[in-house]
């Protein structure tokens, strides 16, 4: 996953602009250099003919002042113009910079996570093992260690497969293998599944229609659904409840996962789909994640030329919509 600090693309823009505007301010200096040489000229010119006062002279004289005028407005154009681009050079200098500074916070923060992320499961499994190890435990207590040891490696893995797929979306590697799936099986198995790796920390509720078949990915589908739950589970707060509901209209079929925590707010509801985007700063933030969760399912939902939305729920929560096209 590219993690620079600097987009290649904004610095050449950037520099094309400082050229041009060089060049803009090279050829203008050069224009007030020949208007002043030109207004000079005149002016010895008049000052020569001034004592003649033939018809000749008056002629000269208008065809010469109109000769500067034009000049004169040329020059005010060319300044203008000058001044206009400089002007845009700089705030688009000042919209780079800003980008540069946000995207250097949130990938400073996105390392900040991803290394207690990884850390986390990885201590868990460990003090598990150890505990195997050391201590001698009646069945019962080493088959609920075992499953607690599953689950955390079960955690680990679902992030590595986020970051190996938040790669793949970002270098457009990653290429859907379509299908015709039976989605309502699809979102119930993994409603269980997710209910059982929550367990306490959130009660998950499923309002499904029958038969509801998509053509899409059956990886995909199921990496939508998790991530969206997880999502909703992570900000909800403890004992969140989550609502997943599939419905199905003429020619799409519409999977909505809502939750009752304190929402999100309207500012934010387009930023939560950028990349490494969290609410907060990563060393004062409780809740866990990468910033890549919600990224990585508005790149496949658009991959199955669908569309997701945020939205309130009431009376409290959010409510993420995804609308897919029937297979």
């Amino acid at each position: 996953m590219a993690l620079e600090t600097r987009n290649p693309r904004s610095l050449v823009f950037f520099y094309l602009i400082v050229f041009y505007v060089l060049v803009q301010f090279s050829w203008w200096a050069y224009m007030l250099i020949n208007l002043n040489e030109e207004i000079y000229q005149h002016k010895l010119e008049v000052a020569v003919q001034a004592y003649g006062g033939t018809p000749e002279y008056a002629i000269q004289k208008g065809e010469l002042d109109k000769k500067i005028k034009l000049r004169l407005w040329m020059v005010v154009g060319e300044g203008s113009v000058f001044f206009v681009l400089l002007l845009f050079g700089i705030l688009k200098t000042r919209q780079s910079f800003k980008k540069e500074v946000l995207l250097a916070n949130q990938q400073k923060n996105f390392l900040l996570s991803i290394t207690h992320e990884l850390k986390s499961p990885i201590a868990s499994v460990k003090l598990y093992l150890q505990t195997l190890g050391k201590r001698k435990l009646d069945e019962d207590k080493q088959r609920e260690i075992l499953t607690k040891a599953l689950a955390e490696t079960d955690r680990l893995h679902s992030l590595v497969e986020n970051l190996l797929l938040a790669t793949k979306v970002d270098r457009g590697d990653y290429e859907p293998y379509f299908e015709e799936i039976d989605f309502t099986r699809l979102v119930q198995s993994a409603v269980e599944k997710l209910r059982a790796e929550l367990g306490t920390k959130a009660k998950i509720e499923s309002e499904l229609v029958e038969g509801v078949l998509v053509n899409g990915d059956r990886l995909a589908l199921q990496s939508i659904l998790h991530n969206l739950v997880e999502n909703a589970a992570k900000y909800g707060g403890e004992g969140v409840l989550v609502s997943v509901s599939l419905l199905k209209y003429e020619n799409e079929v519409l999977l909505k996962v809502a939750d009752n925590g304190p929402g999100i707010q309207d500012g934010e509801k387009e930023k939560v789909f950028s990349k490494f985007y969290r609410v907060g700063n990563e060393e004062t933030r409780k809740t866990k994640g990468t910033g890549l969760g919600l990224y990585i399912v508005k790149s496949l939902v658009e991959k199955h030329n669908g569309e997701i939305v945020v939205k309130d729920n009431e009376p409290k929560g959010a409510m993420f919509e995804v609308k897919l096209r029937l297979g």
